[in-house]
């Protein structure tokens, strides 16, 4: 009885439209931590095009494409906002515990459009974004690389704050619009949808953004360093950083209110036992 329960389930699950289901959750979700990556890589671009506007006598560098220049000028402010958006309401859900993100809209449509209007700027952004990265060489050299590397404790700690974010946009942002759109209403999180999730960010930050996302707190650094005039995108970069940072030192220390929480409450029905315990040797002496 329970292998064929098994089967059923297994056959139900790995249909066709399910299957579609769990890529596309996986994918958009995946755009969060994509739009840090091309975030840092810009940040990096602009660095290098500033630095070389002062050797413009020394050397001339080539044209880059139109789409690049685009991506420049317009991406990064509209992704820092948008980001910004979801990494504040990440952190004050951590802090509060409250479902913040479209919490304030009085209705689920409402709610739905908002989540389609802020999906959909993602995509473009992060689409124009990577096309103008690309016919721009951008990923063919190290160019956003400043040779520095942070302590692999802040890389996990920034990593576990980027998981974070990315689960709250995925719950608050992708899962409404893609449930509303495969099977018309909403659906129940399921474990093998957390696991998707976390391959692909694990696999994204093996593959580059362990290493390039950096460039977000080094630019602001090393323009201070080297008297160079530091832009607000700067500093923004920056601050979304450690925003980001400071989520994960929120979900480690909820972690380990948790665990003590728990092994309080184990460790009472012991203390319990040896009180009713000595309270009986008393009665008898």
């Amino acid at each position: 009885m329970m292998i064929g329960a098994w089967k059923k389930k297994a056959k139900e699950f790995f249909t066709p439209r399910e299957v579609f289901y769990l890529l596309t959750i996986t994918i958009l979700s995946l755009l969060l931590p994509l739009s840090f990556l091309l975030l840092a890589t810009l940040s990096g671009a602009q660095y290098y095009l500033q630095t070389l506007t002062l050797f413009q006598s020394y050397y001339s560098p080539q044209p880059f494409p139109y789409l690049f220049h685009l991506a420049l000028n317009i991406n990064p402010c509209i992704l820092y906002f948008l980001v910004s958006i979801v990494s504040m309401g990440t952190l004050i859900q951590g802090l509060t515990g409250k479902i913040t993100l479209f919490s304030e809209l009085p209705s689920k449509s409402s709610r739905i459009s908002t989540a389609w209007i802020l999906l959909c700027a993602f995509q473009v952004c992060v689409g124009l974004g990577i096309e103008g990265s690309i016919a721009a060489g951008l990923y063919d050299d190290d160019v956003s690389s400043f040779g520095t590397e942070r302590s692999l404790l802040s890389r996990m700690i920034f990593l576990l704050g980027l998981h974070e974010t990315t689960h709250v946009w995925c719950r608050m942002v992708v899962r409404p619009v893609v449930d509303d759109t495969v099977f018309g209403g909403a659906r129940r999180e399921r474990w093998v949808e957390r696991v998707g999730l976390a391959a692909g960010l694990g696999t994204l930050w093996w593959w580059r953004l362990r290493e390039e996302v950096e460039t977000l707190v080094l630019v602001a650094q090393v323009k201070s360093e080297q008297l160079m005039d530091v832009g607000i995108g700067d500093f923004v970069g920056w601050w979304l950083y450690y925003l980001i940072v400071t989520i994960g030192m929120v979900r480690i220390v909820k972690g380990l209110i948790w665990i003590f929480m728990i092994s309080l409450c184990r460790r009472r029905p012991t203390t319990t036992t040896i009180e009713v315990e000595s309270i009986q040797n008393d009665d008898k002496v």
